[in-house]
């Protein structure tokens, strides 16, 4: 059977993205970079988080951020108050960033900062829950934040963020005596997707499971730096 146009046209589109995110990788791992893909709908409260985390950790970590956006520059003013670097992606018409958009924001990064300086770059992703699970963008890891006050079928509703997620946030849980929602319902639908996330319930207004979400963090970084060292002391001399 023969593919359609549209069909052999999105495949060629995912395998250039999937190029363009492996030598984004490559770089990450060159400068000894953890690199997180932020990603989930909007309002759910990305950047408050980042706002809350880039506060939290600054004395653990040397962090900036690559912040996409369809226009404006709000959220990236905003993160830059936090005192991290933050390089500014408009995507236009586009609902999320691709490998190519975050190499032009690491040509960026790299002229303006050493790199090989950081431990963690975050990238705060276009809110859409469906496109930016689909493209890669040279992460090591997928972090999704799914709001309380979304509900509990969006897992189902829009799996495939879901299932590739390595972390998810469950985000407003100051918010949830208020709302008919079963956190637990939630996890249970998460589950059936993707067995091996780690899920934590946070509040960036109480700091509710904040300090979950800095030891997942934590974790993470020593995980790949340890990887790479190992990499590096393997290398010929």
């Amino acid at each position: 059977m023969h593919q359609t146009f549209d069909a052999a046209l999105e495949m060629n589109l995912l395998h250039a993205n999937q190029d363009g995110a492996d030598a984004n990788r490559q770089r990450f791992d060159e400068w000894g970079i953890t690199c997180l893909n932020l990603m989930s709908s909007p309002g759910s409260g990305k950047t408050q988080l980042l706002e809350k985390t880039l506060r939290s950790l600054q004395s653990a970590f040397r962090m900036a951020v690559i912040e996409g956006d369809m226009t404006t520059q709000l959220d990236a003013d905003r993160l830059r108050k936090c005192g991290a670097p933050v390089v500014a992606i408009n995507t236009g018409r586009s609902c999320h960033l691709d490998s190519k958009m975050v190499a032009g924001g690491l040509h960026q990064f790299e002229h303006e900062e050493n790199p090989e300086a950081f431990d963690l770059v975050f990238v705060e992703n276009v809110g859409n829950l469906v496109c930016p699970a689909e493209f890669e963008v040279g992460e090591h890891a997928k972090v999704a934040l799914l709001s309380i006050t979304e509900g509990e079928d969006k897992p189902l509703k829009y799996p495939i963020m879901f299932r590739e997620a390595d972390c998810l946030l469950i985000t407003k849980m100051d918010l949830a005596p208020h709302l008919d929602v079963s956190v637990d319902n939630i996890v249970a639908n998460v589950r059936q997707l993707n067995s091996k996330v780690a899920i934590i319930p946070v509040s960036a207004k109480t700091d509710e499971g904040l300090d979950d979400w800095y030891n997942w963090l934590r974790q993470r970084v020593a995980s790949h730096q340890a990887g790479y060292q190992k990499q590096v002391t393997q290398q010929p001399a």
